[in-house]
């Protein structure tokens, strides 16, 4: 399989946004393996492992931001060929506390900014005639949860934005799929951990049990696993996938 994932992923240009850390990070890890040119866009790009990377710092919310990481990526590493939205952020509040600002912070960094990244890179996989793009959703971009409405809204916009784009980019060499991770061991669920703690007094082991328990197989998930299910997807020629981790159940 790594044999088979480098002739695919060897020496082309993957850009990974928000590869500073968590999944991120690890799909970038995982490209870089297999003989890719990695640059990663981030707020925080540059800490001192991530040396192996060209680092562009930018908010991928921001028009203006995002075609300067992405200048500054291609001159470094040619057009870019594959493609990983993966910046998000996360917050909880009931719905009647949830603030029109949260929700359109929310909605600008994970869905504005997967259209604003996807276009941008687009450009150059369609004179290349060929491309990947992937896009991290989330399980709760397929099904609903309370207390995160801006996020489910946000990560369901995500995977109708990459059913579209595959169905635009359908027979041109061009695949757009998406990775819904149920919680996943990061910085992002112990924030939820600590959030539940704080709220409901449960302990630190019963908050993560609930979270795995919403999880498909019940657990929680490793960034590993992602990083390889992202892989296969990337190296693969389905298109308008997206593929519930753990488990690997197509939606």
């Amino acid at each position: 399989m790594r044999s088979d994932r480098a002739s695919v992923i060897s020496g082309k240009h993957a850009l990974v946004t928000g590869g500073a850390r968590g999944i991120g990070l690890a799909i970038a890890e995982a490209l870089l393996a297999n003989g890719a040119r990695v640059s990663i866009v981030s707020r925080n790009p540059h800490a001192d492992h991530h040396h192996q990377f060209t680092a562009a710092q930018a908010d991928v919310s921001d028009e203006d931001q995002v075609k300067r990481a992405f200048a500054y990526c291609r001159k470094a590493n040619g057009p870019v060929e594959i493609l990983v939205n993966n910046s998000g952020i996360s917050d909880s509040a009931p719905l009647v506390r949830t603030s029109k600002a949260l929700f359109d912070r929310i909605v600008a960094t994970n869905l504005t900014g997967t259209f604003l990244c996807t276009r941008e890179a687009a450009q150059d996989m369609l004179i290349n005639k060929w491309g990947r793009i992937l896009n991290v959703a989330s399980i709760a971009g397929l099904y609903g949860a309370p207390y995160i409405s801006a996020y489910c809204a946000s990560k369901h916009g995500v995977i109708g934005l990459t059913r579209a784009v595959a169905a635009e980019f359908s027979g041109t060499g061009i695949t757009a799929n998406a990775i819904c991770p149920g919680y996943t061991e990061t910085a992002m669920m112990q924030q939820a951990i600590s959030k539940i703690v704080r709220f409901t007094g449960a302990t630190e082991n019963a908050a993560r049990e609930t979270l795995a328990t919403m999880n498909p197989e019940g657990r929680i998930a490793t960034v590993t696993e992602v990083a390889e299910a992202s892989l296969d997807v990337l190296c693969g020629e389905k298109n308008g996938v997206s593929l519930i981790i753990p488990g690997g159940i197509e939606a």
